[in-house]
């Protein structure tokens, strides 16, 4: 089914599995609890669509583009997404464990309560995103843009943020996250 334009389209519980979605287009469309384990969604462009609770195993995500869309509660797992764009999207509640997710721009992107262990988020511009509650255990973060972002103590104690550019909040929130006290 490559090269298919889906608008307002609503799926609950469907198995994409190992489908050929090469080129999709979706807009205002809706997916609840789908499978898209090894599917080919290389090139594809989504706008103000909802991934909710979908699984994204093994799949071909090469140049996908996301626009205003949700991601909430979707799981990626060994999956190829380089390179990527994200624009305006929701990751709450996401999984992208061990995701190589590094160079990517994801300025103001919200990330609540993301599990983003062993990411790969070197040299990410993450200015201005929301990961409170974000899983940062293992994250690589050196390099990245987190100006603006906001963290919580027990993300920054658990990231990896050597060389990471911070600004002047984050630099307080760090000293107190290892107990120290600023004055």
């Amino acid at each position: 089914m490559p090269g298919q334009h889906w608008e307002k389209r609503s799926f609950t519980d469907c198995d994409f599995t190992e489908a050929d979605l090469r080129d999709l287009v979706t807009t205002g469309c809706t997916f609840t609890r789908c499978d898209f384990t090894r599917t080919d969604l290389g090139e594809s462009k989504h706008h103000a669509t909802a991934f909710r609770q979908c699984t994204f195993d093994r799949t071909v995500l090469t140049r996908a583009s996301f626009a205003s869309c949700s991601l909430m509660g979707s799981n990626f797992a060994n999956c190829v997404m380089r390179p990527i764009t994200f624009t305006e999207v929701d990751f709450t509640l996401a999984s992208f464990v061990k995701a190589p997710l590094y160079d990517l721009k994801l300025r103001g992107q919200r990330f609540r309560e993301t599990n983003l262990s062993e990411a790969d988020l070197r040299n990410t511009d993450l200015g201005e995103a929301d990961l409170m509650g974000a899983r940062l255990l293992g994250t690589l973060l050196e390099g990245a843009d987190l100006r603006g972002a906001k963290v919580d103590a027990n993300g920054l104690r658990q990231a990896k943020l050597a060389g990471a550019l911070i600004d002047i909040d984050t630099a307080v929130a760090f000293a107190a996250a290892y107990g120290l006290v600023v004055n």
